[in-house]
């Protein structure tokens, strides 16, 4: 049903990034316990004309007065913090504003955003049947609220229940919002009434957020990094995002004979979580907020450094710890578009855990996000929670292009994205494994199976906590 608006905004002269827009903004109706206004989006553009590949950091930063001082005042501790559905952790939601800019500046000036966000309000006013998977969400993530003394707020429920599977279900709230976004842009939801119903209900609920918090907020247009693996390049897009570490784990991997080993064969599968260790604790060691913290991209992405890397794996044992190298819990939706020019818009959305917060701002029709759960409250952490910044954030777009030289423009292979939180990084490099070494094409690569390597991602003890290896389709 989402992308019933895709093709429709392609025919009347829209281009991939106006399409991923409807989409995203779609999906927000649709979805409500993944992604909406209330998180945060990034997006990258490849244009076909130019070769040139950019991008929009749409993550939003924690409200100023929240610094790791207010937070221990409260009691809390790095080993007892908040309740990841608390307010203080709901962050500046970055997607409206991610949005708007995607036109912006990718988009095919066209069509208006007022016309891109139509289909989407059209969709909450009269309503739509929920599907089977996102009414076993809607319910399983309302559970997870309750059980941790939170309520969803009314305007995503019907008279008190979550939808079941074929239920009609309409968020005239919603619509209401995003048609004022659509005429007002940006200052209709970072200023005005929908602002101050986000404060509102924050503060209601312990939160510090100030108008000023949301009205300061702006997206950051970004340059992707990438690393060369095998002929072609990988796109991420830099920090404070996790695509870093989909670079360090295929900078670890380029070494091994992967093809040889056989696909998820016991030596594939021994290599592949020892480099995720390796790259997961480098990226949790090093990834921040570069506005806060210095990130030595340049050494992490080095070859030389891969290089030492590789050297601490052996075949025939597991590393027992595994600590940074030495330097000389989620959902979100992902889709990709792609249009007849050749341009290519890689857009992730998403409220982090479910509904986040589950914090619904007054006559608005979405909830708020919880990105700030992801902060941590060790004192020398480069994630550490401090006013103004951004945390570590796992929903990263990728797209792939072979290896031009710098006189000519890079060829587009792929955009690609995977769901699942911290497994990101992990997924985006088995996707890309099973299509570059083992010859799947592009469904059979997303469909087979992979290898997730759990962890607690907050590094209290100086290295990561490796929970269990699972598999995932």
């Amino acid at each position: 049903m989402d992308t019933y608006f895709c093709p429709d905004i392609l025919k009347r002269g829209g281009n991939a990034a106006d399409a991923a827009v409807a989409i995203a903004a779609a999906l927000a109706v649709t979805e409500p316990c993944s992604t909406g206004p209330g998180g945060d989006a990034f997006c990258l553009f490849y244009d076909a004309n130019t070769g040139e590949i950019r991008g929009i950091n749409g993550s939003g930063r924690s409200p100023r007065a929240q610094t790791l001082d207010f937070l221990k005042g409260r009691g809390y501790t790095a080993e007892a913090p908040p309740s990841p559905f608390d307010a203080v952790y709901v962050t500046v939601p970055g997607a409206p504003a991610c949005w708007c800019d995607a036109i912006q500046l990718f988009g095919s000036h066209k069509l208006s955003l007022q016309e891109v966000l139509r289909g989407a309000v059209e969709l909450a006013e009269v309503g739509f049947p929920v599907g089977e998977v996102a009414a076993h969400h809607w319910a399983n993530w309302v559970a997870a609220l309750r059980d941790a003394g939170k309520e969803l707020g009314g305007d995503l429920l019907i008279d008190g229940h979550t939808p079941r599977c074929g239920q009609v279900f309409r968020n005239p709230a919603l619509a209401q919002t995003l048609k004022e976004l659509g005429e007002r842009g940006k200052p209709a939801f970072y200023q005005g009434r929908v602002a101050q119903a986000i404060i509102d209900v924050i503060n209601r609920n312990g939160g510090v957020m100030t108008l000023d918090d949301l009205s300061s907020h702006d997206s950051e247009v970004i340059t992707p990094i990438s690393t060369e693996f095998k002929g072609v390049r990988l796109w991420e897009p830099p920090p404070n995002s996790q695509g870093l570490a989909a670079l360090l784990l295929l900078n670890i991997l380029d070494s091994f004979p992967l093809k040889a080993m056989g696909h998820n064969s016991s030596d594939y599968i021994h290599v592949l979580v020892e480099a995720v260790r390796l790259a997961m604790t480098d990226a949790q060691r090093y990834l921040g907020d570069p506005d806060h913290v210095t990130i030595p991209l340049d050494t992490l992405l080095d070859k030389g450094y891969s290089n030492q890397q590789v050297q601490r794996i052996s075949m025939d044992r597991a590393m027992e710890h595994v600590e940074p190298g030495l330097m000389t819990g989620s959902d979100t939706v992902y889709f990709c578009v792609i249009d007849s020019q050749g341009n290519a818009c890689s857009f992730v959305n998403s409220n982090y855990m479910g509904f986040g917060s589950g914090l619904v701002p007054k006559d608005c029709g979405f909830s708020l996000q919880n990105r700030g759960a992801n902060f941590t409250l060790c004192p020398n952490h480069v994630n550490c929670v401090d006013g103004s910044k951004r945390p570590y954030h796992t929903i990263i777009p990728a797209l792939l292009t072979d290896c031009a030289t710098e006189s000519q423009k890079p060829r587009l292979l792929a955009a690609l994205g995977v769901m699942g939180g911290f497994m990101q990084p992990q997924g985006h490099v088995q996707v890309l494994l099973n299509m570059m070494e083992f010859g799947m094409n592009p469904q059979r690569a997303l469909d087979a199976p992979r290898v997730y390597v759990h962890y607690d991602h907050k590094l209290i003890s100086g290295w990561l906590t490796w929970r269990r290896v699972s598999t995932r389709r």
